[in-house]
């Protein structure tokens, strides 16, 4: 069970105060300090959540041969199974304790855009074995993406930016944004022997929206180059989101605002998450910000662009497509 002695102490965001300079400033505070916050008051009903989170943990009862045949393909949409994704391979023996599957923005085959890496059609369940699963999902994925946008503005103002500057056609205007259902199973975890039921890692993205059952799990580590690293439980809140920041983020804000490392450790219980990535368009070009930058304080990160950066990211963690056909 997860030690209470050590919960980490949130921030959290009220989405509808109008009271924005206060939440530009709790917002600052939580992005300096660990990168992760709760966000309130989103705007999607709590019975819709619920809705998603039976509607997932269906498709996950299905019989392994019937997720197997919706296996992730080459435009990273699908199921990935048990042990398939390998976070952190320094500390983990094998891969994460977890099944998970990839909903993308949806595409027709035919759209010149969904020959991109990180766009086209998705994988779905036969609606005959799951009817209104799809709907509900493309639903929620539309919900989730508003959400994202009531924070970038405050992202954008935290940074001393337009509140619209990540609402660009070439940032959130036509972003990668992926829902990913997730199902840890109940294996207990012991860091000691490299089993976990997600390795350390920080997002690659934007940021992430986080939407979890009341099973603890998450850690956080604020100090990551600390000997030996301390790490903290983000306890589930109801009717809140969890947020915390990617990669990118921490790359445009020069290091103001943090990527943090997390991991999630399995007590015995079933678990379901549903993170929410969200990331620019392909061809963004990530490169450190104006108000972000001084000559004391030079850019530390080379540009680069987001299509590039997605990539080598997923090809460090995920198994290769070539070993589903061996098995």
């Amino acid at each position: 069970m997860a030690d209470y002695k050590n919960v980490s102490k949130l921030n959290s965001i009220d989405l509808s105060s109008p009271h924005i300079p206060n939440s530009v400033s709790l917002l600052k505070q939580a992005c300096m300090d660990s990168g992760f916050f709760y966000v309130t008051n989103h705007g999607i009903a709590e019975e819709f959540l619920d809705e998603v989170f039976a509607e997932s943990k269906k498709f996950f009862d299905l019989p392994l041969e019937d997720k197997s045949k919706l296996l992730r393909n080459e435009k990273h949409r699908g199921y990935t199974p048990v042990l398939d994704e390998l976070l952190d391979p320094a500390n983990q023996l094998h891969g994460d304790h977890k099944e998970g599957f990839y909903i993308g923005i949806e595409l027709p085959e035919y759209d010149p855009e969904a020959q991109r890496p990180f766009y086209g059609p998705n994988l779905w369940p036969d609606s005959d074995v799951l009817p209104g699963w799809r709907q509900t999902m493309e639903k929620y994925h539309q919900q989730a993406l508003e959400v994202v946008r009531k924070i970038a503005r405050l992202i954008a103002l935290s940074l001393d930016l337009d509140a619209n500057f990540f609402e660009r056609s070439e940032i959130l205007g036509k972003p990668i944004a992926i829902l990913r259902l997730l199902h840890y199973e109940g294996k207990i975890s012991d860091p000691l022997k490299g089993i976990y039921g997600a390795g350390a890692h920080s997002d690659y993205g934007f940021i992430t929206l986080l939407a979890t059952d009341s099973v603890s799990g998450l850690q956080i580590c604020k100090d990551k180059d600390a000997k030996p690293q301390v790490w903290e439980y983000v306890e589930p809140l109801k009717g809140a989101f969890v947020v915390n920041l990617g990669d990118m983020l921490e790359r445009w804000s020069n290091c103001i605002f943090r990527s943090t490392l997390h991991r999630v450790l399995g007590n015995g219980q079933q678990r379901y998450s549903i993170p929410y990535f969200v990331l620019p368009s392909h061809d963004c070009m990530v490169e450190c910000l104006p108000t972000c930058q001084s000559k004391q304080n030079p850019p530390k990160f080379p540009p680069i662009k987001c299509e590039t950066y997605l990539l080598e990211r997923y090809r460090d963690t995920h198994a290769d497509l070539a070993t589903y056909n061996k098995s």
